[in-house]
């Protein structure tokens, strides 16, 4: 099957943010990774796949002026272009989600090609002028998942360090690999990236090393430190880097985002 993204340092990367279990920070992650790829001088566009907009929220979009949003994209086949908010953060575009996104899956349940109305969505020259996309997914392995991994080149999966992190783990790369096989062969893993992390707790540090050791070159570099300052930026609807550039949940992100865009030759000279 023939590569149906375009390739090379100027095509826009989708990456999909997705863990199937709740509170392990992948809406904190398409927020702050959104800001430092926009801080770098990068174009961003989120798109808000969660029926609770928490993304919408942190970036700012009251529900009041959701007046297109990603279930207008997803059933009502509005143009992405039409669905795009601004928002008060220089480099970040939105796609947002209301509670209407809950009833999506049954809307999608009995239709053809249900599992690609994402990417059919999105066509390459639509996203012209972004050079990341983010895709902030509920927290389970729904059909608004699916279409989040059929549309995305790779997946970013935010793992908290606590028990049984790694075995909740497995349905989703098992999900991931049944996807590749039949609807998205150029999916990728884009990385595992450690949140919430505690070098105090002896249990974070073992979840570490049982991550490096399992996964290997997949879990990034990068660890996101358990930080007040992530937990209050959304409550300002702000990105914790506006909120408060110095702390070390901001320095994070910055982080993980310079060590995304070194693997695609991103960053602005």
């Amino acid at each position: 099957m023939p590569d149906p993204f375009p390739s090379g340092p100027e095509a826009t990367r989708i990456i999909a943010i997705a863990n199937q279990k709740g509170g392990v920070g992948k809406t904190t992650t398409a927020i702050n990774l959104a800001a430092a790829f926009a801080e770098a001088g990068l174009k961003v566009l989120v798109v808000d796949l969660d029926p609770q907009g928490n993304a919408s929220t942190g970036l700012g979009i009251a529900p009041t002026a959701r007046n297109r949003t990603s279930y207008d994209l997803l059933i009502e086949d509005i143009p992405l272009e039409q669905v795009i908010h601004a928002t008060a953060h220089s480099g970040i575009s939105l796609v947002p989600a209301t509670t209407d996104l809950s009833s999506a899956d049954i809307a999608m349940a009995g239709s053809s090609g249900r599992t690609a109305r994402l990417r059919r969505a999105m066509p390459p020259r639509a996203l012209t002028g972004f050079d990341y996309v983010l895709i902030d997914c509920p927290p389970s392995l729904s059909l608004l998942t699916l279409n989040a991994m059929v549309a995305a080149h790779a997946l970013l999966v935010p793992l908290q360090a606590e028990f049984f992190a790694l075995e909740g783990l497995s349905q989703l790369m098992l999900t991931m690999r049944e996807v590749r096989e039949t609807l998205n062969p150029n999916l990728r893993i884009e990385g595992i990236l450690i949140t919430m992390y505690d070098r105090r707790n002896n249990l974070a540090q073992h979840v570490e090393a049982d991550a490096r050791d399992t996964l290997a070159e997949l879990v990034f570099q990068t660890v996101i430190p358990r930080n007040v300052r992530l937990s209050e930026a959304p409550s300002h609807a702000r990105p914790a880097l506006s909120y408060d550039p110095t702390s070390k949940g901001s320095e994070a992100y910055r982080a993980l985002a310079r060590e995304i865009t070194a693997r695609h030759a991103r960053v602005p000279a």
